[in-house]
């Protein structure tokens, strides 16, 4: 295997990590996740140990511990600049010590410093976080345990940026996990990316259960759990008891609340869909693009799958709203100079503009092509829907985050994380400060169902005049603090935490109701509950509450102003109180107890975490896995220009540096893949939303063209005809992915209708005696 960046001993010197052990336990919504990491120093010198890894962008990590030997060390939350002093005077002197710090580029990045090791000595690591599980289109809640921490492209004219990584053949360490789920809502079953034991159930309620993963798993993909509740709609209200040690009025010392809302839009304003917008779609054309879907042999690459994705997109949109197709990587370009009414010509002049698209545009830049596309004047009564697929390798995310916040007002934005390795502080913060929708596409999952959910999202009428208002008894007051929630989507769940100050003689009830406008119709949701705090969590909901403020005062620092030092103060000191960790403090533990100083140089060794590296086609060139280099002391985050340039060219496709090897194999010619017939069938509508009838549409449905025209009644139009066809073909053989196909459904049954055609019923039955179908006219919507 070619070494991709070239800092690989192929001597194959002893790593220290050498298993992970995690327990992950859910109750309810949330998520606490226990990893403790094994390291033994084999080397015959003091060793000290630097693991760059993944985390979830939103998780909060609430605890830090090591032990070695009988000795335990909890580490404490400290300001990061003091963290890192103490932890450099520590090493210096001999003591043992260990610090946990977030990269001050990207929330979803965390560095691991062991030092200190000697010779033969085994330590154990623990981290804890705690995190919210997202909801997917099927209504499953996911968990996704990342393995996969992909090279984050950084510009050569850029000195800082998250940790490098580099590659490795092998991952030589191990991984077992246990999952235990505790809910108030029957569990129906529970799925993973990777192979499980039996679930097996606690209790004849079935709302206590526990599985492990299978044992001998390599931690070489992320692994992924959808977890399934008989009623995951039904909202939900947690009390949660404040610290006893913690000073009452403080966040961490009173009651607080968590609030599970799935707001549920009238019938008939769901059932009619916009027909205006201005939808721009921002694909990644940079090298990873060029990476396999996942491991399977049937995976697509990454851009032929947008390929695919697009064609049903543009077929999807409505006639008379306004788009445009942006590609980036280390440069960008537009299908438009801007967007242009979408219409027969400017749909066929994109499509083929689609089909030339490749992962052939160097690094991943997304910024340039943001601004470029905010500097766009909005078109009036058109609202801009920004749709951005990316694998996520950036090094400035923060810096994008605060670009799509800044223009929340004008637009919304819609973000696809493919495959594994994604930034997760990426995705989900361009749709949650774009006031979009996230969805990550990994293993085998179809990238078209997910998009064409957030379609309907983008379509559905917009949301406005947001406001939650509380009733509780005489003498309580409620605090929110949770952001304004200002985007709300059809049975997609809110959530709101809350301080609960005060106390009630008497009344132990209170109610939140959530109030909005759509379509110029006032809707409410409301949801009693109790006051009375639930059993020990742990502090759970606390630590996700301080961790919802922290994360929106970093918003507030970042964005500028005269009160940039109280924000920073206030960030460290709620960090420090809840014991959860944020971008200016760090986890710090030294063993001060330690009879003895470790003597003699220390050995520096990175420990592997698997990396995807999309420049590099072929087998067993997919993936790779990543070290983190020693970063100097008293900058721990940053890269030298040197390694800026080995991930520019490791993200690019032109490589000749990296891997002279390689260059004596042919590039191979890109094959023209098998068509979907679903896929064939859409590529040949129509904008309008109809069909012709001629041979290409015969060959989907087997036929030839002359069979299909002689079934055709006189008085009934080709175009007519052959839309008809299509239709009961969708519902007749497709009806498995609906999701998919809806649009272009909803736009041909309209087209159909606006002909007001003569012999529509016998047309149907036609189709069906052709078809071999028994489909109804009103099941087409005709």
């Amino acid at each position: 295997m070619v070494n991709c960046c070239g800092l690989v001993s192929e001597k194959n010197q002893p790593v220290p990590l050498k298993s992970i052990s995690v327990e992950l336990q859910v109750r309810d919504h949330v998520a606490s996740v226990s990893s403790c990491l094994q390291y033994v120093n084999e080397e015959e010198r003091p060793l000290e140990a630097v693991f760059v890894f993944p985390l979830p962008a939103d998780a909060a990590v609430c605890h830090f511990s090591a032990r070695i030997g009988e000795q335990e060390i909890v580490a404490e939350v400290q300001d990061k600049q003091s963290a890192r002093d103490q932890y450099d005077d520590a090493v210096s002197s001999g003591q043992q010590a260990f610090l946990l710090e977030e990269s001050e580029e990207s929330s979803d990045v965390f560095k691991l410093s062991v030092g200190c090791l000697s010779p033969g000595q085994k330590a154990s690591i623990t981290i804890v976080y705690i995190i919210e599980l997202s909801v997917q289109a099927d209504d499953a809640l996911r968990f996704c345990l990342p393995a996969v921490l992909n090279p984050r492209y950084t510009p050569a004219v850029s000195a800082a940026g998250v940790p490098e990584v580099s590659s490795a053949s092998v991952i030589p360490y191990t991984l077992s996990l246990s999952v235990e789920v505790r809910s108030s809502d029957r569990i129906s079953k529970l799925e993973s990316s990777c192979p499980l034991d039996p679930l097996e159930f606690l209790d004849a309620q079935h709302t206590h259960a526990k599985v492990n993963l299978s044992s001998g798993h390599r931690f070489d993909k992320d692994v992924e759990l959808f977890l399934y509740y008989e009623n995951s709609h039904h909202p939900s209200a947690v009390v949660e008891a404040g610290a006893s040690v913690a000073e009452s009025g403080s966040l961490m010392g009173d009651p607080a609340l968590m609030i599970s809302l799935y707001p549920e839009f009238p019938a008939d304003v769901m059932s009619s869909l916009a027909s205006q917008g201005e939808f721009i779609f921002v694909v990644d054309r940079s090298g990873s693009m060029g990476c396999k879907m996942h491991h399977g042999n049937d995976a697509q690459m990454r851009i032929e799958s947008a390929r695919d994705t697009l064609l049903l997109l543009l077929k999807s949109l409505p006639m008379g709203c306004y788009f445009n197709i942006y590609g980036f990587g280390s440069r960008f370009e537009s299908f438009f100079p801007q967007s242009v009414v979408y219409s027969e010509d400017t749909m066929e002049e994109a499509l083929k503009r689609v089909k030339s698209m490749r992962a052939d545009m160097g690094g991943t830049e997304i910024l340039q092509p943001l601004k470029h596309i905010y500097s766009q004047p909005c078109y009036p009564d058109h609202p801009r829907q920004l749709f951005i697929f990316t694998d996520g390798e950036v090094w400035n995310t923060k810096e994008v985050l605060d670009l799509v916040k800044s223009h929340v007002y004008s637009h919304r934005c819609f973000s696809f994380g493919i495959g594994e390795g994604a930034s997760t502080a990426l995705i989900t913060g361009m749709a949650r400060e774009g006031s979009g929708h996230a969805q990550f596409i990994t293993g085998t999952d179809r990238m078209q169902p997910k998009v064409m959910q957030s379609l309907r999202f983008a379509l559905q009428p917009a949301v406005d005049n947001i406001s939650v208002d509380w009733s509780v008894p005489e003498g309580v007051t409620v605090d929110m603090l949770s952001p304004s929630i200002n985007t709300l989507f059809q049975g997609q769940r809110a959530l709101i935490y809350a301080q609960i100050k005060g106390q009630s003689s008497g009344q132990t009830e209170g109610s939140v109701t959530l109030k909005y406008r759509l379509k110029d119709q006032p809707v409410t949701n409301q949801l009693q509950f109790t006051l009375k705090p639930a059993e020990d969590t742990g502090l759970t909901i606390h630590r996700l509450a301080a961790r919802s403020v922290i994360r929106s005062l970093e918003l507030q620092e970042r964005a500028g102003g005269a009160d940039m030092e109280n924000i920073r103060r206030r960030i460290v000191e709620l960090s420090v109180q809840a014991g959860v960790s944020s971008a200016h403090t760090a986890f710090i533990g030294v063993n001060k107890d330690s009879k003895q100083t470790v003597k003699g140089p220390l050995l520096q060794r990175r420990v592997p975490v698997a990396r995807m590296m999309g420049a590099f086609g072929g087998p067993g060139m997919n993936k790779c896995v990543g070290m983190a280099p020693r970063m100097m002391r008293r900058s721990p985050m940053q890269c030298d220009i040197q390694s800026n340039r080995m991930r520019m060219e490791c993200d690019s496709v032109s490589f000749k540096r990296m891997a002279p090897r390689m260059m004596r194999r042919s590039p191979m010619p890109e094959a023209e893949p098998q068509k979907d017939p679903l896929l064939q069938l859409i590529s040949l509508q129509k904008a309008a939303g109809c069909w012709e009838l001629n041979a290409s549409l015969a060959a989907v449905f087997g036929k030839t063209e002359d069979q299909v025209t002689n079934q055709k009644a006189v008085q009934v139009d080709g175009s007519v005809w052959a839309t008809v066809l299509a239709l009961i073909w969708l519902y007749a053989f497709k009806s498995d992915q609906q999701v998919e196909w809806q649009f272009v459904a909803m736009k041909s049954a309209s087209w159909i209708r606006s002909q007001k055609p003569n012999g529509l019923s016998q047309c149907v039955c036609d189709g069906n005696a052709l078809l071999g179908c028994q489909v109804t006219e009103d099941m087409l919507g005709i």
